[in-house]
């Protein structure tokens, strides 16, 4: 690969990492203004990280080389791997005293919104470090927006080739100029975030609770600043509401809300993967709805509330856990292993497979099923009104068949380090879909990650950054191909 462009990457990598540095301070005020001695930690942090970024920044500075896919690739997984790195290094130095393979785990999760933990006493730790988790859900959240409305549809990948389909399409894009999209974006979801602290502190949260369960919310990231999660709201139901609300929005297209906000394009509601989340999100909460009532004779607006927000925090991949779901009975822990493939729409902040690629696959099926009978007939795939072109259609099958390879490859490898079957099994893909929480006694809603290994948290990790990434953004930098000049 061409040294120049190797020096770009690395130079918009530094530029990041030194605004992540410049997060720190945030934490490091906080815990100046509680008295805890971890601010020290975040601010030497944030001047050695910060003073190294600007080094590296002005030594690779330079006419950045032509957009190319290669580049794209390049920039994307050493941009994630920089914020994933800086993202550790206060919480490795910290008094929580994590292992480093800890500190990367727990700094990616927030990166990728996967929400896993491996800090066991979230009541009592430092406030710097609980405001430090939710800024790299809400750092995170945005980050993969951007990567999925800007970055993905250049490389072909997923998501965002697809963003041809949604309403907000290319040949009809909102905003002639990307900056101008960027800023509407991220004010937009900074509002969505603004209102949902409002509703959470107005439902009975602290303050400091209320912002960081709300920027972990919308992010779909699942961090909490308590070790038994959204269990202690069970019985709230306008806590439990605001919870399932904001993250049904942090699973739809921001592309679209954004059309909605200043437009006032409703009409862009007809994305048909919109109503394949919505029908999902409302199918599954219904019959985990009658199925607590019937077999555990819980009360109706209990049950509804708490089902709905387990199942759309699990479908969005964000995490949080109202109650340990897993002793509902054996139909909810299957219908939520099921539910943990699922995800949101292109273009949000959830993971997992997501809306749009079920619909290709749907329509491939059903067209294969018809070629049985009528072999010499040609049906083309078709979204809504649309027809999907043959990349689409292979970018599709690759990430589904590539998901199910890696999964297994996880799998065997948690196995490897000891871990029982349901866990490394539900562990894998926890990590995969950046969902969180897993099944089980060890990484159960009412669990996490601190009892697993230092080799089984690494493995963990890559997952997470695959996920995020998905999948064939990492695939690829493995292949010589890539590297060949």
């Amino acid at each position: 690969m061409n040294g120049h462009v190797i020096r770009a990457a690395i130079h918009i990598s530094a530029i990041f990492a030194l605004y992540l540095s410049i997060a720190m301070l945030v934490p490091a005020g906080i815990d100046l203004y509680y008295g805890h001695e971890d601010w020290k930690v975040f601010a030497l942090s944030a001047f050695f990280q910060g003073g190294l970024a600007m080094a590296v920044a002005m030594a690779t500075q330079g006419r950045p080389p032509p957009a190319t896919p290669r580049f794209g690739f390049l920039v994307l997984n050493l941009l994630w791997l920089t914020l994933a790195v800086g993202g550790a290094l206060p919480l490795a130095a910290s008094s929580i005293n994590m292992t480093l393979a800890g500190a990367l785990f727990e700094s990616v999760s927030g990166i990728t919104t996967t929400g896993g933990t491996v800090i066991s006493g979230l009541d009592v730790a430092p406030p710097g470090i609980l405001l430090w988790r939710s800024i790299l859900n809400f750092i995170g959240g945005l980050g993969v927006i951007a990567i999925g409305l800007f970055l993905l549809p250049f490389l072909n990948i997923g998501g965002i080739t697809y963003f041809r389909l949604e309403s907000s399409d290319i040949n009809a894009r909102p905003f002639e100029r990307l900056a101008t999209f960027t800023v509407s974006l991220i004010a937009i979801y900074t509002m969505l975030v603004a209102a949902c602290t409002l509703l959470y502190a107005a439902g009975g949260m602290t303050g400091f609770d209320a912002i960081n369960h709300a920027m972990a919310t919308l992010a779909t990231g699942g961090f909490s600043t308590h070790d038994s999660s959204f269990a202690r709201y069970a019985n709230s139901p306008m806590i439990l509401w605001t919870g399932s609300f904001f993250m049904f929005l942090g699973g739809l297209p921001f592309s679209i809300m954004i059309l909605i906000a200043l437009r006032g394009r409703f009409e862009a509601l007809a994305d048909p993967q919109i109503k394949v989340y919505a029908a999902y999100c409302a199918a599954f909460s219904f019959a985990a709805t009658v199925y607590i009532i019937v077999a555990n004779h819980a009360p109706s607006g209990y049950a509804l509330s708490n089902a709905t927000f387990n199942f759309v925090s699990i479908i969005t991949t964000t995490g949080f856990a109202s109650e340990d779901y897993t002793k509902w009975g054996p139909f909810i822990v299957s219908t939520i292993f099921v539910a943990t493939f699922l995800g949101g729409c292109s273009g949000s902040t959830s993971g997992g497979i997501k809306a749009y690629r079920f619909l290709v696959l749907f329509e491939l099926l059903a067209n294969g099923v018809r070629r049985l009978v009528y072999p010499n007939t040609i049906y083309p795939v078709r979204y809504g009104d649309r027809s999907v072109s043959e990349d689409m259609q292979r970018a599709v099958v690759l990430f589904v068949a590539s998901f199910f390879v890696i999964w297994a490859c996880g799998t065997v490898l948690m196995a490897a380090t000891g871990l029982d079957f349901l866990t490394s099994l539900s562990g894998s893909l926890a990590c995969l879909t950046n969902v969180g929480p897993g099944l089980g006694d060890v990484i159960g809603p009412a669990g996490n990650y601190s009892k697993l290994s230092d080799p089984a948290l690494l493995i963990l990790t890559l997952l997470m950054l695959m996920g995020r990434l998905e999948l064939l953004a990492v695939l690829v930098v493995f292949s010589p191909t890539f590297w060949r000049r």
